[in-house]
């Protein structure tokens, strides 16, 4: 809060407050986010002691300028105020509101209160002269001239009712609006920040694949060439992120067999977790997938595909790493002098050393592992996918990522934190740019609508944004394994329409592999973390041809490319969910309705928030199913549904509204 504080050192005069900023995340703290085109929406409580008007203005520049841009605001009432600016440029925003008494404004106020209630206004007119021309020095040639005209005009006897005309005059108040008197303008007392990404920070579409598994005849050790070759396949389903998990070399000592066995037969592969080999650590590729030359020629075919590749960052090291042997400091020890390996009692992942970032050599444990970004970045690598972050220290994260953002603005970084809340939110604030959430383990209407409502209806919108994965390589949820294809087609639709990022751990998604491990696990049975597979993506089970179909629809219709305008509206039926998304102008409207039932027809009577769509009630729409192909012909808010797991358990509407009927013709927007 701006205030003027009873000491020596602060001007007394200064009588406006400002307050209240907002957004402002943890007191200026940590920055907001948006994208490139973004527009940031400031308001604040400006006031001031007394019964002055004041004015206030939103400040703003982007951190390589010196210079402040100016954007007015406008008042809310009841003392808030509200203004916006635009970021145009990738990097850091600064941003700040000062107030001030505005005594031209003041003064018109009370001059139109004394003429409606008869007053005289001559002394008043004098003084409103005055302030015109203390108004002069500050203007430009030409309005000057125009100013002291005015001035005298007002001032002079006899003027009478066009003097009190030209003094309360919109023309006279905007130019002297151009030349404020802001000597004692207070400003707020914190600079605020936003951090801009480009628009894949916002909306992507991911789809995780193992290298590895690529090759096209069975048993074989998958290469990039062969990986590339899965390319086409994977943009011809409108994904435009192809992740990879660790492409280094593979650990030896310690190495989990197939389905995490902690007995490693000679053919079992490894999990690409277990860092580091005599080949290298994280800046090697693993001899069998290929050299740096290839992997670059993967990089550069995804890009001919609109593809990008997001590679997997797991700061943590297999007992055969180069760092074990040349910097054992950065690793804590055992009473028996062994470098301890990860532990999450009662589970023990001897094929793991964690790092230690209480080692007293943490300066040059960060600047290392900083160069291992640097050096994927060279390779042409852009998106970071990162693993288990909140294993590591936070102020790391913080560093490391302003670090590469100021060289590099254009990286993006995933967290991988399927943690406590506070943790996760916590790391979007230091600087990832996307998170993992909990959306895997919610299924219920309630539990999707109450989550969601807090991922975009509090202050998390301003800084969180969320990255929903139906599957994983690592979770295999329950409602995948009981609810079979249906429930593949369910998670789908609810993580491709709630949210502007999503993604699938593929082929195992389209393909529906859904055998636990055991009964009561996540885990996947033969998981291809620890051994090679072989998949047929011809299977006449895949879901090639619906996932291709949302990710066009996602791609075609702008209001479902972010997540700030989700609504959910209510359905009389607790297995049909209900939700809608728009742009601004509300030249995009698509409400979906799902059925989270995968086992049975559900039917009911979903209530529309007209008032939130911008419909009205006595004008029919047509809602256009752009799923199914059908064209309903809905109006009002209550609308009746019927949605068939086994074929296709959710609408995704686009609303066209009706114009008007020109003889049998109705036309629709």
């Amino acid at each position: 809060m701006a205030i003027a504080q009873n000491s020596l050192g602060t001007d007394g005069r200064l009588r406006v407050v400002v307050d209240q900023v907002r957004p402002e995340i943890d007191g200026g703290r940590f920055p907001i986010k948006r994208v490139i085109g973004d527009s940031v929406i400031v308001e604040a409580a400006v006031f001031a002691d007394g019964h002055d008007q004041i004015s206030c203005r939103l400040l703003h520049r982007h951190r390589s300028e010196n210079t402040w841009h100016v954007s007015p605001m406008v008042a809310l009432g009841n003392d808030l105020w509200r203004g916006d600016f635009r970021v145009t440029q990738l990097g850091k925003y600064l941003y700040s509101v000062e107030g001030w008494v505005d005594h031209f404004k003041s003064w018109r106020g009370d001059l139109v209160k004394r003429k409606a209630a008869g007053q005289d206004l001559g002394i008043d007119l004098v003084v409103g002269a005055e302030m015109i021309r203390d108004v002069v020095p500050r203007a430009a040639v030409d309005d000057a001239a125009q100013l002291q005209r005015w001035a005298d005009q007002i001032s002079q006897r006899g003027a009478g009712d066009f003097a009190v005309v030209l003094a309360l005059g919109e023309e006279l108040a905007a130019v002297v609006d151009r030349y404020p008197d802001r000597r004692f303008a207070s400003r707020y007392d914190k600079e605020l920040s936003v951090v801009v990404d480009r628009e894949k920070a916002r909306f992507s579409t991911w789809y995780e694949l193992f290298p590895r598994s690529c090759a096209a005849e069975p048993g074989r050790h998958g290469t990039f060439e062969d990986c590339a070759a899965w390319l086409p396949y994977i943009a011809s389903m409108g994904f435009d992120v192809v992740y990879l998990p660790p492409i280094h070399p593979i650990g030896r000592a310690y190495r989990k067999g197939k389905n995490n066995s902690v007995t490693c037969q000679p053919e079992d592969v490894g999990s690409p977790w277990a860092i580091g080999s005599e080949e290298g650590g994280h800046s090697a590729t693993h001899p069998q997938l290929g050299s740096l030359a290839e992997f670059r020629g993967l990089v550069l075919k995804a890009q001919d595909l609109g593809l990008e590749v997001a590679l997997d960052i797991a700061f943590q090291c297999s007992p055969d790493h180069p760092y074990a042997e040349e910097h054992p400091e950065w690793f804590r020890k055992r009473p028996d002098g062994s470098i301890q390996y990860a532990e999450n009692p009662p589970k023990k992942y001897q094929d793991i050393y964690p790092l230690d970032f209480e080692t007293n050599q943490w300066r040059e444990l960060w600047e290392e592992l900083k160069s291992v970004l640097d050096f994927w970045i060279a390779q042409g690598v852009r998106i970071f996918r990162v693993d288990n972050p909140h294993t590591k220290a936070f102020a790391f994260w913080e560093w490391v990522i302003a670090e590469v953002k100021e060289e590099y603005p254009d990286v993006l970084f995933l967290a991988e934190a399927f943690t406590r809340p506070h943790l996760v939110y916590c790391l979007s604030k230091l600087g990832f740019s996307q998170s993992y959430t909990y959306f895997t383990w919610r299924n219920t209407k309630d539990e999707l609508t109450a989550y969601f409502r807090e991922l975009t209806g509090t202050e998390l919108r301003e800084h969180f944004r969320p990255n929903l994965w139906p599957n994983t390589p690592d979770i295999l949820s329950e409602f995948l394994q009981l609810g079979g294809r249906p429930a593949f087609m369910i998670r789908l639709i609810l993580a491709a329409t709630l949210g502007g990022n999503y993604g699938v751990y593929g082929p195992a998604f389209e393909l529906g592999e859904n055998l636990p491990k055991e009964a009561g696990s996540e885990e996947y049975l033969n998981s291809e973390k620890y051994e090679i597979k072989h998949w047929d993506r011809d299977s006449p089970q895949s879901l090639k041809a619906l996932i291709t179909r949302i990710n066009e629809i996602r791609r075609n219709n702008r209001a479902l490319q972010s997540d700030g305008s989700l609504h959910f509206h209510d359905t009389d039926n607790p297995s049909l969910i209900c939700y809608s998304k728009a742009t601004a102008d509300r030249t995009c409207i698509v409400i979906v309705v799902v059925n989270l039932d995968a086992f049975h027809t559900q039917t009911g009577w979903v209530n529309l928030d007209l008032e939130a769509l911008g419909l009205k009630a006595e004008h029919a729409f047509q809602a256009h199913d752009l799923l199914s192909g059908g064209r309903f012909l809905w109006q009002g808010s209550r609308n009746y549904v019927e949605l068939t797991p086994g074929s296709l358990p959710a609408h995704v509407l686009r609303v066209r509204k009706w114009l008007r009927t020109d003889m049998d013709f109705d036309y629709y927007v």
